[in-house]
C-alpha cells in the first residue's frame, strides 16, 4: 500500500508554478515597470480597504543614477491607476499610503506618488445565459437529475447541465 505524502513542502525538484512564473515576469517588469510581482500581488493590504479595489500600481519611475549631488541612490515616483473620484481621496492619503509602500519594501524605495485618472478593474466579460433545453437534451438531462432531492442542488446542476450543453453546441 502507497503512502500519500500529507506535507505541503514540495518534493525535492518540484516548484510551485507561482515561483516559476514569478522568476520568468519579474524581470520584464522590474525593466519595464520597476515593480515586481509581489508588490502586485500584496497591493490590497498595501492599500488598504478604502483603496484596494479602485487603484493599481502602474510603474515606478527611478531616478538615473548619479543624478543627485552626491551620486547615491534616489527614491522613485510610484504612478498609480486610480478611478474617478478616488483620486482626490488618494491625493489625501498619499503620505500614509508611501510610508506603507516604503514600510512593504523595507527602505525609502518611493518619495512621490503620481496619481493618473483611469479605469482600473476590467469589467468581466459575461456570456449571456443559455437557453432553456429542449427536446431530447432536456428529457436526457432530467433523467440524469432523477433522485436529486435538493432543490438547490438540483437547480444548480440544471443551470450547469444546460451551459454545458449550449457551450457544446456552438463549437
Amino acid at each position: 500500500m502507497s503512502e500519500y505524502r500529507l506535507s505541503k513542502m514540495p518534493r525535492r525538484g518540484e516548484k510551485q508554478i507561482s515561483e516559476l512564473t514569478n522568476g520568468i515576469i519579474d524581470p520584464v517588469l522590474a525593466k519595464r515597470a520597476g515593480i515586481n510581482t509581489a508588490l502586485l500581488g500584496s497591493w490590497d493590504e498595501i492599500a488598504g480597504e478604502d483603496f484596494a479595489e479602485c487603484t493599481r500600481p502602474e510603474k515606478i519611475a527611478w531616478a538615473k543614477r548619479g543624478s543627485g549631488e552626491d551620486g547615491g541612490y534616489q527614491p522613485g515616483v510610484l504612478t498609480i491607476a486610480c478611478e474617478g473620484a478616488r483620486a482626490l481621496f488618494l491625493t489625501h492619503a498619499q503620505g500614509e499610503l508611501i510610508q506603507r509602500i516604503n514600510g512593504f519594501f523595507g527602505f525609502h524605495a518611493v518619495s512621490q506618488i503620481r496619481i493618473v485618472q483611469k479605469p482600473v478593474s476590467i469589467a468581466s466579460k459575461r456570456s449571456r445565459k443559455p437557453p432553456p433545453l429542449k427536446g431530447e437534451a432536456a428529457r436526457k438531462l432530467d433523467d440524469m437529475m432523477d433522485g436529486i432531492e435538493d432543490d438547490k442542488l438540483r437547480a444548480a446542476l440544471q443551470r450547469l447541465g444546460t451551459a454545458m450543453v449550449w457551450k457544446r453546441g456552438k463549437r
